[in-house]
């Protein structure tokens, strides 16, 4: 059987990867530029460093949108900023009974990780003190991993966070640095990295991750790429911009689903040893391909967004099991 050159070079790219070196940015580009006839020995590739260090075990995750739609951020993409007039749902954070619910829920969804959501700059006292409440019941009664994103964190309630039990804190990157700009202008890109920073130096995982299709170039996907793996991000979430009516981003287009796969091939290659998340607008945008994406990513979100709806539970689970995929059912 013969072996073409591009396939030749796909496994080399997987095998650099897994010695530890970073792709440089022509390779990157050639990953996402590659042609969609590719689409099969570039995720063979993915998978061969998927498969090293995480077997055919899929790590699923569940949120719940503890505050919505009274966030003054003016994001682009987010039906919940002050900018924003898609009709969402707006409510104060939830009460500690109803997050409890929640972490019920995760669990019985099989998800190993709790994220508790909320809109907003950052915490307030009473918002952090909820959170930090509800943590220490989740942490003493049920065995699911916590990861909290609340914002941009000052120095004390990262601190708080830590000592409730939270063990991973998500603050996105969303874009590159040169495209933050035309997304969000009531926070900076650096606020962003500092805050991720400022996670890690207390103790907590630290969870960041992309939105595709917001006017990036292909060189940016790849600098956002090694943005993630100089932040030593542990878990990163790709997001497939869900372009929702009544936003800024109302117009923008899907992204096809062979580009979805490429770039998380693209993060598999540059990031191999950590937790690559098939997350938001997946059911838009990669559709029929949803499957195909676990070659290359090892994590998924189970169950609705924070504003939009995600696919059936059912239907994730049953995925994962035709793959001959496993659920790892604990994440601690």
């Amino acid at each position: 059987m013969n072996i073409s050159a591009t396939e030749i070079e796909w496994q080399l790219l997987a095998n650099k990867s897994l010695s530890g070196e970073c792709l440089t940015l022509e390779e990157g580009l050639s990953v996402l530029n590659a042609d969609n006839d590719e689409i099969l020995p570039l995720l063979e590739a993915a998978f061969k460093v998927r498969k090293h260090y995480y077997g055919k075990k899929v790590k699923l995750n569940m949120i719940i949108n503890a505050k919505s739609g009274l966030c003054p951020e003016d994001c682009g993409y987010c039906s919940q900023s002050i900018v924003s007039t898609a009709p969402v749902n707006k409510y104060t954070l939830l009460d500690k009974d109803t997050l409890l619910a929640g972490a019920r829920e995760a669990m019985a969804r099989k998800a190993g990780t709790y994220c508790i959501v909320a809109a907003g700059k950052g915490p307030t006292d009473r918002e952090l003190n909820q959170v930090v409440d509800a943590v220490r019941e989740i942490r003493e009664t049920m065995p699911l991993k916590i990861c909290a994103c609340l914002g941009i964190l000052k120095d004390e309630q990262a601190e708080r966070l830590a000592e409730a039990g939270v063990h991973r804190y998500n603050h996105n990157l969303n874009t590159s640095k040169a495209n933050y700009p035309s997304i969000t202008t009531t926070h900076t890109y650096d606020q962003r990295v500092e805050t991720v920073e400022k996670v890690k130096m207390h103790g907590m995982s630290p969870c960041s991750g992309v939105i595709i299709g917001m006017g990036e170039t292909n060189k940016e996907i790849v600098e956002m790429a090694y943005a993630l793996r100089g932040l030593d991000a542990d878990s990163i979430p790709i997001n497939f911009l869900n372009a929702i009516p009544g936003t800024p981003l109302e117009h923008a287009g899907r992204t096809p689903s062979m580009k979805a796969l490429k770039v998380l091939a693209l993060f598999r290659f540059i990031c191999p040893s950590k937790e690559i998340r098939v997350a938001g607008g997946r059911e838009v945008n990669l559709r029929t391909l949803q499957p195909l994406s676990l070659y290359a990513a090892n994590s998924l979100f189970v169950g609705d967004y924070l504003t939009t709806a995600g696919q059936d539970v059912s239907t994730d689970h049953q995925m994962i099991e035709d793959l001959g995929f496993e659920i790892e059912l604990s994440a601690l």
